[in-house]
This record gives structure tokens, C-alpha cells and sequence, in this order.
């Protein structure tokens, strides 16, 4: 979780007439954790999903919501310009195909606030930019630019001084010879060109995701900004730029918009969106009998804007809260508006005693077995990728369980098999010695009505002289020794494993599972350097009972 550190003395001033034991009280309350305190000073652990934190300004506005100073949501304004084009060329496309931006003016900058803004910038990469992979950002000093920018490729021997340095490197040595280069440049791949920014003089603004030009150094004689943002995906580099500017009006910036045009792209919106929560839903969620006045006066302390609207609450949410996705998120703010503290806990009316589920012994029991025959238990997320489970194992997609509006390009399906994420977990692991023998038992998902559940057990084993015969006497003595579980075997073929050396799992006469060694064009996938045998059987309600 990131730390931001912070001073009780700023945030009294950027609050208003508050005490410092009050902003002490209230901060747990915003979901913000006090690590430490050291006189004026605190550090506090706030969540990724709330980058609006990662400064005192947004701290500043969280808190005032709370105690009641300023309600409602933060309304971003926004000047109309046309001084400030931005031209995309076409040849950003197949690289990082996305800019926007925003300009800032009139606001007072010290070493405090270029301190904050570089931790604010850093925090945006390593949360929703997903370290810079999805989105970067670059602020730069305005009076320093001339415009109209083109955001273009040039070859890697392109020249120009980067931020912190003194001597002209070309794109190449940066990504070769400086740690930011090294540590970013593979979000580049292979290309031969890199995406650049130039202002009306060809002189050099950004080289985005890596580094910025010296020449738009931030400083404290900075008094106007452009804040630049790239990315793979429109909706991503808005959401980067909304918090941004929020941020920036907060510190008494007034904002200016640029226009953007040409190979897709277009000048930043930045629009509220709007949502229906039923009280009713509400009051029963969080136990509480609150009037319909009440909710929205909590929503408007959590810094967003309610109404009503027949028999449900329509809540408008500012650009920046790109966290809220639904009504569950609306209920959250509502408790925190109300105030955790004020929420009474109740007794359950259960009167019964909780105890371990009969099917979690029977699958801890088999996880030590397999621990025992020197296996390794793994824990993958149900949620994977198209990539992962069907496009590096060689597998033709099914039907299909996507997750609505994803921030995610990793973890955007639900997994219909175990199997492919071990062997990627092997794939991860190719530099350490082998044997390496892993197992996992979860849940897989198949698309019916409702969508069904059901319990896998999986491994795989990779060294040199793996085989057929090696996994199928591991998956035996699991089944059997513990369980008196027979399996059988009748070769067939499967995409995933090697022709002839491929076969269903059998019990009681029915087909549950297949065993066999490891397809070659899955292992050339990942690079790894063995043999892969593997297993994935189907854990049906009649086989857990026999465990």
C-alpha cells in the first residue's frame, strides 16, 4: 500500500478551522491508515483505488467533506482555449496510441508542492498506469513550450537532454544506460521508433513512458504547467488526467483546456457520470433507517453530488472517482458520509456455530498428500486472461465469462481451467532449479444459468526426465493411498498435450479429468526449458464424498 507523508500544520491550513487532534480523529474514517506521527509530521497508508490521496490536497478535500466545511462534489473548471493544440501523428498507433493534457496557470509552487506532485506522479504509474504499461504522466513547465506540439515517433538515435542530466543523449543510451530507461523500456517492445513530444521549435518535451526533457524542469519559478498524459487505452488517460487536474485546482491552479486532434484521439472531456442507488437497498446493506435527506447529505459529505429522483437517489460522481462502478461502491460512501463510528453493531441473529466445511477438510487432507509426494501447493486468482488460458496453451476459447468494465488487461475473464495458470507459474519460474512440481485445487467456471461452479484438482511436474508414467503414479497415489480412490486411463487426443501421450482420467466408469504430457508448443511458448507433464480432474460431489 503507498505512504504519503504529511504535515498537520498544511493540512489545518488547507482544511480551514480545524484542530490537529480533529484532522488526527478523522483520518481513519476517510480509509486512510496513521502509520506514524513525529511531531508535525504523519505518514499515512492510503489505497491505490483512491489516488486523490496521494497528496495533502485531496486529503484536504476528504477531509473537509467530513467535517462538514465543504460538501458536495468537486466541480472542475475548466477555461476553453484554442492555444493549445496538440497534433497526433498516425505513427503512434501500433506504440502508445493516446494523448491528452491539460494546462494549469496561477499557481504557487514550492519545494512542498513539487515534492507532492512527484509522489502523486509516481503513485498514478504504479496504480492505474500499472507502471506506466497502461499510463504515464508528465508534468512540465508551460512558459517553456511553444505550441502547437506534435506527439509523433522518431528513430532511437533521436537526441535531446533528459530530465536530470547535463549531456544530450539519444533515445537508445536512455533506454540502455539510465536506470528509468532500463527499468521502463521494455513497455516499448521491439519497435525501432519511440514515441516522442515537440513542441513548434522541434525541441524535444517528452519521451513518454521513459523521461521528460530537462528543458520543461519543473522548479519553484515554475508558475504555469502542462500536464501531459499518454497511455494505451482513451479512458485510461483520462481517469490519470481527471485526478490530475482536480489536484491542481485544489492547489489553486485555474485550468485551460488543449486540443487535441488527429489518428483516433480527441480533447479530453473529463465529464461526471451519474448513478441510481435504491435507499431502500441502502438501509438494509448498512442496517440504518435513514430518510432519503440523509443519504444524500452523507453523499454529499464523501464529496459527491445526490438528488432525488422518484424512489431512488441519483448520485453524480466527479471524473477523478473512476473507483465507484456501482451501487455497492454508492453504499460504501453513504457509511463513510454517515461516519463508521456512528454505526452500531448488532448481535446475528444466528444462533448457530460456525465450523470448517466438510469439503475444505477433504481438500486440506489431499493438499498434504500432495505436499508429501513433494509438490508444491499454488494459489492463482480465479480471474485470468484470454492470453494465459487460451492463447499460450493452445486451447480454442468456449463460451466465454468476461467481467464488465475491467481495469484490468490481466485478470478481465473467469478461469474454465486450472492447468494453464501452473504451467505459467512454471514459465515465471524458469531461472530457479529444477524438478519444480506444483498442485493447486480452486474453483473453475462454465457458463450456464446460473453460472456453474465446480471444484478441480490439478498439477504439473517439470525436469528433465518427466513423462506419462511419472504423473500418472502421483495422481494414483493421491487418489488412492488417502481416499482408496482407482483411477484408470484410455488415451485420447486434447490440444494441450502431446499426440499418444494424452489420456482420460477414468472413474467408476466415467470420463473426469485428463492426464499427459504437456503440449511442445505450449512449452516453446513460454520459454521453459523442460519437459511438462501435467494433470486436471473435476473434484464431482460423488468423488469429494469418497475423500
Amino acid at each position: 500500500m503507498p505512504v504519503v507523508e504529511l504535515s498537520y500544520a498544511r493540512l489545518q491550513k488547507l482544511v480551514g478551522k480545524v484542530t490537529k487532534k480533529q484532522i488526527s480523529d478523522i483520518l481513519p474514517f476517510l480509509g486512510l491508515d496513521i502509520e506514524s506521527e513525529d511531531k508535525d509530521l504523519v505518514r499515512i497508508e492510503y489505497s491505490p483505488n483512491r489516488p486523490d490521496y496521494s497528496t495533502d490536497f485531496g486529503i484536504a478535500l476528504g477531509l473537509q467533506g467530513l467535517l462538514g466545511i465543504k460538501t458536495g462534489a468537486i466541480k472542475l473548471s475548466m477555461k476553453k482555449s484554442t492555444k493549445y493544440p496538440i497534433y497526433v501523428k498516425s505513427n503512434v498507433s501500433d506504440i502508445r496510441p493516446f494523448v491528452t493534457g491539460i494546462v494549469a496557470k496561477g499557481g504557487k509552487i514550492d519545494d512542498k508542492m513539487i515534492k507532492q506532485l512527484m509522489t502523486m506522479q509516481e503513485d498514478l504509474h504504479f496504480g492505474i498506469g500499472r507502471k506506466r504499461k497502461k499510463s504515464s504522466i508528465g508534468i512540465h513547465d508551460l512558459d517553456k513550450i511553444q505550441f502547437p506540439l506534435i506527439y509523433t515517433t522518431l528513430s532511437k538515435d533521436h537526441k535531446f537532454i533528459p530530465l536530470n542530466s547535463e549531456k544530450e543523449l539519444s533515445a537508445s543510451e536512455i533506454l540502455e544506460n539510465t536506470e528509468v530507461g532500463r527499468d521502463y523500456g521494455f513497455i516499448l517492445g521491439n519497435s525501432k521508433q519511440t514515441p516522442i513530444i515537440l513542441d513548434a521549435n522541434n525541441q524535444t518535451v517528452s519521451f513518454p513512458p521513459i523521461i521528460n526533457a530537462a528543458v520543461t524542469t519543473v522548479t519553484t519559478k515554475t508558475k504555469n504547467l502542462f500536464v501531459e498524459v499518454t497511455g494505451v487505452n482513451k479512458d485510461d488517460v483520462e481517469d490519470m488526467l481527471s485526478v490530475v487536474a482536480t489536484i491542481l485546482q485544489s492547489a489553486g491552479f485555474y485550468l485551460e483546456t488543449i486540443q487535441v486532434s488527429g489518428a483516433k484521439n480527441s480533447s479530453p472531456k473529463l465529464e461526471q457520470k451519474k448513478m441510481l442507488v435504491n435507499p431502500v437497498l441502502i438501509n438494509q446493506t448498512l442496517g440504518l433507517n435513514l430518510k432519503t435527506s440523509e443519504i444524500i447529505s452523507s453523499l454529499k459529505k464523501s464529496r459527491l453530488d445526490a438528488i432525488t429522483k422518484g424512489k431512488n437517489v441519483v448520485c453524480t460522481i466527479p471524473p477523478y472517482r473512476f473507483d465507484i462502478f456501482g451501487p455497492m461502491d454508492l453504499i460504501e460512501e453513504v457509511a463513510l458520509g454517515y461516519g463508521i463510528q456512528n454505526l452500531e453493531p448488532l448481535l446475528s441473529p444466528s444462533q448457530t456455530l460456525g465450523q470448517i466445511n466438510p469439503v475444505s477438510l477433504q481438500l486440506k487432507y489431499l493438499s498434504q498428500i500432495m505436499v508429501g509426494l513433494g509438490y508444491l501447493e499454488a494459489l492463482n486468482s480465479s480471474l485470468t486472461s484470454k492470453r494465459v488460458l487460451y492463447e499460450m496453451n493452445n486451447r480454442k476459447p468456449k463460451e466465454i465469462i468476461s467481467v464488465c468494465d475491467s481495469k484490468s488487461q490481466e485478470h478481465t475473464i473467469l478461469r474454465d481451467s486450472i492447468l494453464p495458470g501452473l504451467i505459467e507459474n512454471l514459465s515465471r519460474n524458469i531461472h530457479e532449479s529444477y524438478p519444480q512440481k506444483l498442485f493447486e485445487t480452486g474453483s473453475v467456471f462454465a457458463l450456464e444459468n446460473p453460472i456453474s461452479e465446480t471444484i478441480v484438482f490439478s498439477g504439473v511436474s517439470a525436469h528433465k526426465e518427466s513423462n506419462f508414467t511419472e504423473i500418472k503414479s502421483v495422481l494414483q497415489s493421491a487418489l488412492k493411498t488417502g481416499f482408496k480412490i482407482k483411477i484408470e486411463t484410455k488415451t485420447i487426443t486434447h490440444s494441450s498435450f502431446e499426440a499418444g501421450r494424452c489420456a482420460s482420467v477414468i472413474v467408476g466408469g466415467k470420463p473426469i479429468g485428463v492426464i499427459g504430457e504437456i503440449n511442445s508448443k505450449i512449452i516453446e511458448n513460454y520459454k521453459i526449458r523442460v519437459p511438462v507433464v501435467g494433470f486436471e480432474i473435476s473434484l464431482s460431489e460423488s468423488i469429494l464424498k469418497s475423500l
